[in-house]
């Protein structure tokens, strides 16, 4: 399922350009110096894996924790049939239920800090600025995170949002040293694929918890026991 959080990032990442494109297009990077510049860029993504993996840890423990009263498939089930679900019912209706709401406080504060270091060019501006670009909400990211919920491990977890984070990184990079420069009809078709490959993924945690022995894909419930018991071992 790694493979899902890499996709999710690199699709997402269209995505990622329009949401977060103003904050990458607004970073005080220096443009005459290509050495400098790239450092700036790699402490920025920096900052942002550096938050993504630890919402990933966090969600990871939860799903650990259910793990341990046997409900990782049953939580495989209901992820994926929440991700589609989000995708399916129409936007209009969800806007009014939208977890976004009850952190709009956080929010303010995460952006009053983020103006703030967009004015330095210290050397932590940078990292700052991603690291706060990460807590800012955003459907893609929630999306990785039912994946890492469901990884049922905290590294695991970490990891899956880590990965999502590395797959945003080449469009993000692109974006600020090009600006916007992919074309309106191509953009809006990648935006209208992202949907269906989240269908996709929502189909395959679903496989995932039903376990009916299809290696790779939905592993019956004996190989699934084995591996908690596996990764308890080692622990």
């Amino acid at each position: 399922m790694l493979w899902s959080a890499l996709i999710f990032g690199l699709l997402g990442s269209f995505h990622c350009v329009g949401m977060c494109g103003p904050i990458a297009f607004m970073l005080p990077v220096d443009r005459k110096n290509p050495v400098k510049r790239f450092f700036q860029l790699s402490s920025y993504h920096a900052g942002r894996i550096l938050t993504y993996s630890v919402i990933g840890l966090i969600f990871g423990v939860v799903g650990k924790s259910l793990n341990l009263f046997g409900f990782q498939q049953n939580l495989s089930i209901a992820i994926g049939v929440l991700m589609i679900a989000v995708i399916l019912i129409p936007s209009r209706f969800l806007s009014k239920y939208s977890i976004s709401k009850p952190i709009y406080k956080l929010v303010g504060k995460v952006k009053s800090n983020m103006g703030a270091a967009l004015k330095k060019k210290d050397p932590a501006t940078f990292f700052t600025i991603g690291y706060l670009n990460g807590l800012l909400p955003c459907g893609l990211v929630y999306m990785a995170v039912f994946g890492a919920l469901a990884s049922g491990d905290a590294l695991q977890g970490g990891l899956y949002m880590a990965i999502f984070g590395l797959g945003t990184i080449p469009l993000m990079t692109t974006a600020i040293y090009l600006g916007n420069f992919l074309k309106g009809t191509i953009k809006q078709r990648i935006v209208k694929a992202i949907p269906v490959f989240v269908l996709i993924i929502g189909v395959l945690f679903i496989l995932r918890g039903l376990g009916l022995g299809i290696p790779y894909i939905s592993p019956s419930e004996n190989v699934l026991i084995e591996k908690i018991a596996a990764q308890h071992a080692c622990h």
